[in-house]
């Protein structure tokens, strides 16, 4: 997909990796972005980055009459980046349920809200390309962030069921599978973590060269490499950590 002159609506845009996604948006000269957030601060130094580019958009995944709310502001959308997301941490005897609940309700139930939202808007404009952010944990856990990895995996299989179901409708839908990233969502987690800024590089290198299956730093494209040759060595290998 062309990014140039593209109007894009990018969750989760407050900070991480949707904030380094607006920039590079932005750098790469879309006509408009629609900053999407929990409530309008959130996204206001991200809005300041460009004011006459860079719209702001109240949208809590959470909630389907914001979700059906920002479909209808920002109707000229083409490019969605489904990135909003939360992490709790536990291994799967131990965790807290009420949080399990938080990352399922979020990472699955929102995005799948958000995408039923806009799949009318993209095909109203012609077509489209829904872009949402996974993690390479979508394939494999990691015992002790048991709740995120299942709501990733989940995420992963509505991804590969709407893929399918959009494409005669002229909506491409692309997975991103990052490994660890700088970001504050893993503060206090001690790996080898990419850039953020390259990581948006890379994915919308990846989204304009329409690849379906975007590994977009160094660690996950190894990892995948792997796994695509021996899924169980990806289990193993995560399971180490």
């Amino acid at each position: 997909m062309e990014i140039h002159d593209a109007t894009a609506v990018v969750t989760g845009a407050g900070g991480g990796l949707g904030r380094c996604l607006i920039q590079e948006l932005l750098a790469r000269s879309v006509a408009r972005v629609y900053a999407a957030g929990r409530t309008e601060g959130s996204v206001r130094d991200v809005v300041a980055l460009d004011p006459e580019v860079v719209v702001p958009l109240v949208l809590d995944i959470t909630s389907e009459s914001d979700a059906a709310a920002a479909a209808g502001i920002a109707s000229d959308a083409n490019l969605v980046f489904n990135n909003a997301g939360v992490i709790a941490f536990g291994a799967p005897l131990g965790v807290d349920l009420d949080e399990v609940e938080r990352d399922l309700t979020t990472n699955v139930i929102g995005t799948l809200r958000v995408t039923q939202a806009f799949v009318p808007v993209l095909e109203a404009n012609g077509g489209g390309t829904i872009v949402n952010t996974l993690s390479l944990l979508s394939l494999a856990p990691v015992t002790g962030m048991s709740p995120y990895c299942a709501s990733k995996a989940a995420s992963h299989s509505f991804t590969q069921s709407l893929r399918h179901e959009l494409a005669a409708r002229g909506i491409a839908v692309l997975g991103v599978y990052p490994g660890p990233m700088d970001t504050p969502m893993l503060d206090g987690v001690e790996a080898p973590k990419a850039k953020p800024e390259d990581v948006a590089r890379a994915i919308l290198d990846a989204v304009e060269a329409g690849e379906r299956y975007i590994a977009p730093d160094e660690f996950s494209a190894q990892a995948y490499a792997g796994y695509r040759s021996d899924p169980s060595s990806l289990e193993t290998m995560l399971a180490a950590f």
